[in-house]
């Protein structure tokens, strides 16, 4: 009896162990379940916001807005393609300048010092921020010139295309008109006498008759550039950009935006009645480095005397003795803004408001490296003259910008989130920031006395 009871009592804790396994086990079994289910709500999840990154960074970002200009959206993928290509473009011309340079990187670095900085990486924020503006200001050009009817064909992008490659279908440029010689005035005196120059050369009355000598050889003729030479050299350039990871319609819009630019240009003036013409005025300038040497020449100044402080300012420079680095000089033909970009604005004003042979007060102005200089100026005389090709064009620029700012006011909105997305590619080869070789110096060579026995008499 005591066997059987035994035997029951096992089989039924058996039993219970069992059952205990089998509920451990379901429970396991349960709770690896929802782990499961857990790990894939999780990598669902996971899995939805990297595809959600991935559709916002390459389809919903490159098709938001990083600037409105008037109804028009400039997107960050037109955005990024135009600074690829500016990066392009300043990579091909650092490129050409340094073959047609011998491959002198210290001349690049010297020349083209801004191109550099425009492309070194960790300006690409700021280089962005210039491609941005540029863009925001070529819509509102392409819009105002629309204003006022002004189109671009592909036929007028291929023609300057072509002009820029001097290719005129295959003739040659029209001839500009043949400019009238102006008859430029020479200094107004001769250098009086003083301690320092004794001597005055005379001033000759008569010259004698010139030999009459080889004549001169005429200059050759241009060719026309050909039609296969312009697209040879139009290929080229494609494929330097294509290498680059531009495409054609992006050289070709830029070029679009420069016609525009300028036909705008070309319509403002007339609009405006944009004078050829402008006042230039002829003066003498005396420089001095310190003010109070300027303060004391020009409390001596009048209209009467000088010519006379003048010139001997101008004797003194002949003289490596002085103690003065006073200097004096004359200056022709030169307009308003001339003087405005050559020494400061306030130069420029003062030489214009002040009458003939009257000395301005002492003007100081400060140079690019932080130098000043104090400058008297006695304008000689005034006239209205041409402007030159440069200059007007100068003029007509300056309509452009005018308009530029006043259509900038509550027409344009530019967002931020441009700022992390700017490309750096194409970069631009280190060897254009390595430090230049330096030339080496030439190691000199004694000079070896001839033995008195090898010299012969003349």
């Amino acid at each position: 009896m005591s066997k059987k009871s035994t035997s029951t009592k096992a089989k039924e804790e058996a039993d219970r162990q069992s059952r205990k396994e089998v509920l451990l086990a379901r429970k396991q079994a349960q709770q690896t379940r929802q782990l499961r289910i857990a790990l894939g709500i999780v990598g669902i999840l996971i899995l939805a916001v990297i595809v959600i990154a991935v559709v916002n960074e390459f389809v919903v970002a490159p098709n938001r807005s990083v600037a409105v200009v008037n109804d028009n959206e400039i997107s960050l993928q037109d955005f990024q393609d135009r600074v690829v290509y500016e990066r392009a473009r300043r990579v091909v011309l650092l490129e050409d300048q340094l073959a047609a340079f011998g491959g002198d990187v210290g001349i690049i670095q010297q020349f083209a010092n801004q191109v550099l900085v425009d492309l070194y990486p960790a300006n690409a924020e700021t280089f962005g921020e210039t491609v941005l503006n540029q863009m925001v200001d070529e819509d509102l050009i392409a819009q105002a010139a629309g204003d006022r009817g002004i189109t671009v064909s592909d036929a007028d992008v291929e023609a300057e295309i072509g002009k820029s490659f001097n290719y005129y279908g295959g003739e040659l440029p029209t001839p500009l008109p043949t400019a009238t010689e102006t008859v430029m005035p020479t200094p107004s005196l001769t250098p009086i006498p003083t301690a320092v120059i004794t001597e005055v050369v005379p001033t000759a009355t008569s010259f004698p008759t010139p030999t009459a000598g080889p004549t001169n050889t005429p200059l050759p003729t241009s060719t026309p550039v050909s039609a296969d030479s312009f697209q040879q050299q139009l290929d080229e350039l494609l494929q330097q950009y294509r290498d680059l990871g531009v495409s054609e319609g992006a050289y070709r819009a830029s070029v679009r935006a420069q016609l525009y630019r300028q036909r705008l240009a070309d319509a403002l003036a007339e609009e405006e009645n944009l004078s050829r013409e402008a006042e230039h005025v002829n003066f003498y300038v005396l420089v001095f480095d310190n003010q109070e040497e300027a303060d004391n020449v020009a409390g001596t100044l009048t209209s009467d005397n000088y010519l006379e402080v003048w010139n001997t300012i101008r004797s003194q420079q002949a003289d490596p003795n002085a103690t003065s680095m006073a200097f004096a000089s004359e200056l022709f033909r030169r307009t308003e803004d001339d003087l405005a970009t050559s020494f400061s604005p306030e130069f420029a004003t003062a030489v214009f408001d002040q009458e003939i042979d009257t000395p301005t007060p002492v003007i100081a102005v400060t140079g690019q490296d932080g130098t000043i200089s104090y400058f008297i100026a006695i304008p000689s005389g005034k006239e209205m003259l041409p402007l030159t090709d440069a200059a007007y064009q100068t003029k007509k620029d300056e309509l452009v910008s005018a308009l530029i700012t006043s259509l900038r006011g509550g027409n344009v909105i530019v967002q931020d989130f441009w700022r992390d997305r700017v490309p750096t590619k194409p970069a631009l080869d280190d060897k254009f920031y390595a430090t230049p070789t330096p030339v080496p110096e030439q190691p000199i060579v004694p000079e070896v006395a001839t033995p008195a026995s090898t010299v012969t008499a003349p």
